[in-house]
């Protein structure tokens, strides 16, 4: 019996589970609130600049006589100049005259419009005009955060226990993020933006760790997605504290931090991993543990069976997977052209998925419309992907799901191309078809990542892509910025690199119910009817993996 099968046996997702689950979705919402504010703390609004002698109080609204001799047109962008004035002395007698002058200038104040958002990060720090690329940095700050928390945490859980990583999670984001709202110039806002990406992973990673790590296979793939359902309600609970503290920004990032503290109590009922403590020796706690576990399932088991099983699973099964497996490195991603391709394609897959996602959540005030309620229909689409993902994963494939989306995703922002600027609804239905296929596609490449590597690879094929995936978060508001040049640019953007990496995954194999390779050679005999092998001189010895080669 190994401890999977303890698992069962003792509820494999009781009472027990189920309560601690539900409290360990509950970070997820306070990810999503912290990961997706800088849609509304930075929000874009219309300006203009500042005219000589104009009060900062003053209304942005000026009458169109007023407009047209005091800023150019920018005809690329079909308004005034938001950058650009005259340079004139603006007297009485020159707005009488009705003849704007030839010579105009760079602006260093501006006038905001203050009817959506009476105060953002944007407005307090003017990152507009020449430094309008600080408002991607800070979005692309936080990213770099995630990333630096998913290598740093993602280490340190291992050494330290994931209920240690937890609650230094907690105590940094609620540190950094109320720093956050007391900050008075942008490039400490922006470190702190940084610390709050980095506990956004270290409550993410250890919340799902340990929620995972206490059911059974049978129920690993229900509870990974319904968690990231939680993460879709704080994307929608995001606009509802945004339109409650419209008034000022830090009140906003004040509101969605504190509740963060509300975490530290989980230190007195939130078990330690079970799997952590044995491979740590600490096997005591975890029997303590599993005994709970059994009191409030209605199970009775004992302590003596409990070990035998413990003993059996974690003092004696590694032993035999150390010497049976030969060791890997990274490089070996790489080295055969069946794996490299594979290689690339799952860290475009990861690439994408991400860039997209974040692209298209970050960018919704530039599809029109209100903002509010596209920020929410845009978090109300993610419901139905992780449903349609939790009834057809099992049933369709890996394959239809994540390059059909892909591609689903790609022809619907693309389409957008071919509707009238006019039709703004439209363009935003065509949206939310790609954020729902997008949502959807990412939510099946972790097992879809996890199936087209070999054993002795398939934690490091894991972390390069999920490093690949921070990578397209960083990049993405960026992409957002080139909305300044042409409105549609992130859309393409984002619609031709899913049409075209969707397009290339077809060429991955289906993995549902398929035998998965233990080593590269596996895989490489698994694939020879669509890889040339390489000819040499040693003979194909690996029978067993042969023989499983028709599947691939």
């Amino acid at each position: 019996m190994t401890y999977d099968d303890l698992l069962y046996k003792i509820g494999d997702f009781g009472k027990y589970q189920k309560r601690i689950y539900f409290f360990l979705c509950l970070p997820a919402i306070s990810c999503a609130l912290h990961k997706l504010a800088g849609v509304f703390i930075l929000a874009k609004t219309d300006h203009r600049c500042q005219l000589p002698g104009e009060l900062n109080n003053a209304s942005y609204t000026l009458p169109i006589n007023i407009m047209n001799m005091s800023y150019p047109f920018d005809y690329k962008l079909d308004h005034f100049s938001s950058c650009k004035m005259y340079d004139t002395n603006f007297t009485d007698a020159y707005y009488s005259s009705n003849i704007p002058t030839n010579h105009t200038i760079n602006c260093h104040r501006w006038i905001y419009d203050k009817e959506t958002f009476q105060n953002t990060a944007v407005m307090e720090f003017n990152l507009v005009c020449d430094r309008a690329w600080y408002k991607g940095t800070a979005d692309s700050m936080l990213m770099v955060g995630v990333m630096l928390g998913s290598i740093i945490f993602g280490y340190l859980s291992d050494r330290i226990g994931r209920k240690n990583i937890f609650t230094i999670s907690v105590w940094l984001q609620g540190i950094a993020g109320c720093g956050m709202a007391f900050t008075q110039e942008y490039w400490s806002f922006t470190f702190l933006r940084v610390l709050v990406g980095a506990s956004t992973s270290g409550l993410y990673l250890a919340a799902y760790v340990i929620g995972l790590e206490f059911v059974s296979p049978k129920y690993r793939m229900v509870v990974g997605v319904v968690i990231q359902m939680f993460f879709s309600v704080g994307f929608l609970l995001t606009s509802a504290f945004a339109y409650a503290f419209h008034s000022n920004w830090r009140y906003f990032q004040l509101a969605i931090t504190i509740p963060t503290l509300f975490y530290t109590t989980y230190h007195w009922f939130i078990p330690e991993s079970v799997r952590w403590l044995l491979t740590n020796g600490k096997q005591e706690k975890a029997v303590k543990i599993l005994q709970k576990v059994c009191s409030v399932n209605g199970v009775d088991i004992s302590d003596k069976d409990i070990i035998e099983v413990l003993d059996c699973d974690f003092e004696k099964k590694p032993i035999v997977q150390a010497d049976a497996q030969p060791k890997a490195s990274f490089f070996d991603l790489f080295k055969h052209p069946v794996i490299l391709k594979r290689s690339i394609i799952i860290m475009l897959l990861w690439f994408v998925n991400s860039t997209a996602y974040y692209g298209l959540s970050w960018s919704t005030s530039n599809l029109g419309g209100n903002q509010f309620l596209v920020f929410n229909l845009a978090g109300i689409v993610e419901f139905p992907a992780y449903t349609f993902l939790l009834l057809t994963l099992n049933k369709w494939g890996r394959k239809i799901n994540i390059s059909g989306f892909l591609i689903l995703a790609g022809l619907a922002l693309l389409t957008t191309l071919a509707i009238p600027k006019t039709n703004t609804w439209l363009v935003i239905f065509f949206a939310m078809v790609a954020k729902l296929a997008i949502t959807a596609s990412y939510g099946a490449v972790y097992v879809y990542t996890a199936e087209q590597f070999p054993t002795v690879v398939r934690n490091m094929g894991l972390g390069v892509g999920s490093f690949f995936a921070r990578i397209g978060g960083i990049v993405a508001p960026y992409i957002n910025n080139t909305a300044d040049i042409w409105i549609n640019m992130p859309l393409v953007i984002y619609g031709g690199l899913a049409l075209l990496v969707g397009a290339w995954s077809l060429v991955l194999p289906e993995t549902l119910n398929r035998k998965l390779p233990d080593t590269i050679e596996d895989l490489i005999a698994m694939s020879e009817k669509k890889y040339k092998p390489v000819l040499t001189n040693e003979p194909a010895t690996n029978g067993e993996a042969n023989k499983d080669k028709d599947k691939y």
